[in-house]
């Protein structure tokens, strides 16, 4: 009996399934860290077959003289073997350097830490409505799957989506910005800030918040359809499942039975979309930065295409590339938390 007991009593053998989690979260880090390294490898290359040479377009116009090119070329490096610039750059970047702009004479990394406040700014406020906006939407119309709300609903969203990002921008601009016909222009045409706007807090964030309903209604307009369209997919496959007909056995009303039951279980799909979707979001700003001449990343990657500024495309486009990784490593984590299938694997 005592023999049974202790038995009985032995704690089991480990399931290995924290050995199975690090193995997943570290496999994921270490391919997000080959893709950062591509990205870097890309994105010196990248902007190096672009045509035009930087330092005559940055002179264009000015008397300056053949040697004082090879000067200039010599002082940005320009005059080294492709893989001696290759070697440089990646140890500068291994050192957090990103170079210094052509353009501006600064340091890339400051360019980028001073542009990128407006962009997280412009970027968080849009996902946060077209998700709010798309799953709402999204719910309502599988619930009603076949009525005129969700033939409506996907309908317009759909024609959004298939809009393209500036002209929508020039629309929203010349409607709500200049104004059309006898209809009076209610929002600023760019910027992010008016400078006659009083000093205080409280002026200077309505001022803010002002000039940025345009650019972030552009945005929303254009990134809440697939939420929409992923949310309803998802609640659909769920409608037919034993546990709703439970709950309305129950005699819960068709309101809780979506909210409380239907609506958690569907969303799987849709919070994981939301990361694999923020960084390129970001990198889909920069229509519509330059259309509302918004001080973010956006206008400046316009700004730096323009000379072409090298070391400034180079950057931007490490961030904005890092970004997605960083964000499709975060979704991987996150889906094995969030479903239980995954972690059993």
């Amino acid at each position: 009996m005592s023999q049974a007991l202790a038995t009985v009593a032995e704690p089991a053998p480990p399931t290995g399934g924290g050995r199975r989690a690090v193995r997943y979260v570290a496999g994921k880090l270490g391919g997000g860290l080959v893709s950062l390294f591509l990205v870097a490898v890309l994105g010196f290359f990248l902007f190096r077959v672009m045509p035009g040479d930087p330092v005559r377009t940055m002179t264009h116009g000015a008397p300056v003289t053949e040697q004082q090119i090879a000067v200039l070329r010599e002082r940005f490096g320009l005059d080294q073997p492709l893989w001696k610039q290759f070697l440089d750059f990646l140890g500068n970047l291994l050192r957090g350097d990103l170079g210094t702009s052509y353009t501006y004479s600064r340091p890339v990394g400051e360019l980028i830490l001073d542009r990128i406040g407006p962009t997280v700014l412009l970027v968080g406020t849009a996902t946060l409505i077209a998700v709010l906006l798309g799953l709402w939407m999204g719910s309502r119309a599988a619930w009603q799957h076949g009525g005129a709300f969700d033939k409506t609903s996907t309908s317009i969203a759909l024609t959004l989506w298939s809009v393209p990002t500036f002209w929508l921008g020039l629309i929203v601009l010349m409607a709500f910005g200049v104004g059309v016909g006898p209809i009076p222009g209610m929002f600023p045409v760019g910027g992010i800030s008016s400078p006659d706007t009083p000093p205080e807090l409280l002026p200077q964030v309505l001022d803010i918040a002002h000039h940025l309903v345009l650019p972030a209604l552009t945005m929303v307009a254009v990134i809440y359809a697939e939420y929409l369209m992923v949310m309803r997919s998802s609640l659909l496959e769920e409608m037919g499942e034993d546990y709703l007909t439970t709950a309305r056995a129950k005699g819960l009303r068709e309101d809780l039975v979506r909210r409380r039951h239907a609506v958690p279980n569907a969303l799987l799909p849709t919070v994981t979309l939301i990361f694999l979707r923020l960084g390129l979001v970001v990198g889909g700003a920069i229509t519509v930065e330059t259309v509302f001449s918004w001080p973010g990343l956006g206008l400046l990657t316009y700004e730096a295409l323009r000379v072409p500024d090298l070391p400034l495309l180079q950057g931007i486009f490490i961030v904005l590339a890092g970004s997605v990784v960083v964000m499709n490593v975060l979704a991987d984590v996150l889906y094995r938390v969030l479903d239980p299938r995954v972690r059993e694997s």
